[in-house]
């Protein structure tokens, strides 16, 4: 195989190959490696220099203050996402979220176990949850966050401009931001291993983990997502991808394209490193005491059935190369699921009511999640102020 060619950053793999079997979508990603996010890195840089109007500066109240004068960053960060795209279909983003709903506490297995884990098994794209510390010190707490994340995304109009998935949205592309800040500050990131820290790149690549990647997910489990769902959910997280701070040029058109980015990002990151294990070990491990949670037995039971799913919803390969131990028992009962949620899948079908049913207790089964994970602390999507040591 020649070598990657000069343009192209070196910590991709099989470049060439990629280039070849991708054409223009393998070269708009490769180059989006050597780009980040200039209205949230200068909004970030602002804040840094102005550490008087840094410790007032509340996002969520600046967005509703709109008749006020703004500070040129934020003005400028504000208006970039003020108007929805053209491409936005409302219909549509509303359709997805009954998606959401509906698989309820499958799709919650599907977010930790299969898009979480995949987005650590890229040797160059954890660097930055790595340095942070957060998924390894504080493991609980983020995938708490996470879940509320998404829950306010995939709520009634969640995505509006203001509503609180938007708001959420912002928040995060604004940590991401003060990562990137933290990593060039500390003089610890090889931009000639890694590229930049959290590119453009890598944002699709998260956008993909939770559209195209957790569809699969759905469908392992043996969820029937029907062409127009999945259409719906990509366009529900391109739409996401965007206020998060993708460019639209990158973001996939349709679930051809966002499966296609998904393999061509997939092929080209190489192999899980020992960060990729020391992150799934933190996700995976035993949870926190938490009231009514699983201790003695229930927890080794618990511990058993999340690398069983685990292996399940990302492949033995993967879970091999992430240090996933077997579970034998597991491996024998998990193939069942898939046909027990066919029999759900097939009465949903064909009876009135059972999708409204279902969707209730998704519902309520989110809500249960996010208020049992943040034990009674908000998620406040606060912006890191250090790194790990």
């Amino acid at each position: 195989m020649r070598e990657p060619s000069a343009t192209v950053h070196p910590r991709v793999h099989r470049a060439q190959w990629a280039l070849a079997r991708f054409g223009p979508l393998a070269s708009r990603s490769f180059a989006a490696l050597e780009r980040c996010d200039p209205a949230a890195d200068t909004l970030i840089e602002w804040l840094a220099n102005h550490a008087d109007q840094a410790e007032r500066f509340d996002l969520t109240t600046a967005w509703q203050s709109a008749s006020a004068a703004l500070p040129e960053p934020v003005a400028a960060l504000f208006e970039a996402v003020r108007d929805v795209p053209a491409w936005v279909e409302w219909d549509r983003v509303e359709r997805a979220r009954r998606l959401f709903e509906r698989t309820g506490m499958f799709g919650g297995f599907v977010l930790s176990l299969r898009a979480l884990l995949g987005g650590y098994v890229a040797p160059a794209g954890n660097k930055p949850l790595s340095f942070s510390g957060r998924l390894r010190e504080q493991a609980p707490r983020r995938v708490a966050e996470t879940a509320r994340f998404v829950t306010a995304v995939c709520g009634p109009g969640g995505m509006q401009p203001g509503a609180q998935g938007w708001l959420i949205t912002l928040h995060v592309r604004l940590m991401h931001a003060q990562v990137r800040r933290l990593l060039w500050a500390s003089g610890r990131w090889d931009r000639a291993r890694w590229a930049m820290p959290i590119n453009q790149h890598d944002m699709l690549a998260t956008t993909l983990l939770f559209s195209e990647v957790y569809v699969e997910g759905l469908r392992l489990f043996g969820f029937d997502v029907s062409e127009r769902e999945r259409e719906d959910w990509v366009h529900l997280w391109k739409l996401v991808g965007w206020v998060m701070g993708t460019e639209a040029e990158l973001l996939p058109r349709d679930y051809a394209e966002a499966a296609a980015l998904r393999e061509l990002i997939q092929c080209t990151q190489g192999p899980p490193d020992d960060d990729s294990r020391a992150l799934t070990a933190a996700l995976l491990g035993p949870p926190p005491t938490l009231p009514g949670g699983p201790t003695g037995q229930l927890a080794k039971l618990r511990g058993g059935m999340v690398r069983g799913l685990s292996r399940m919803l990302i492949g033995d390969e993967v879970a091999d190369q992430l240090g996933i131990a077997h579970a034998p028992v597991w491996s024998l009962l998990l193939p069942v699921v898939p046909e027990l949620v066919g029999a759900s899948e097939w009465a949903r079908a064909r009876v009135p009511g059972v999708e409204t049913q279902l969707r209730r207790a998704g519902a309520r089964y989110w809500a249960w999640v996010v208020e049992l994970s943040l034990q009674g602390d908000p998620a406040r999507f606060a912006r890191p102020t250090r790194l790990s040591s």
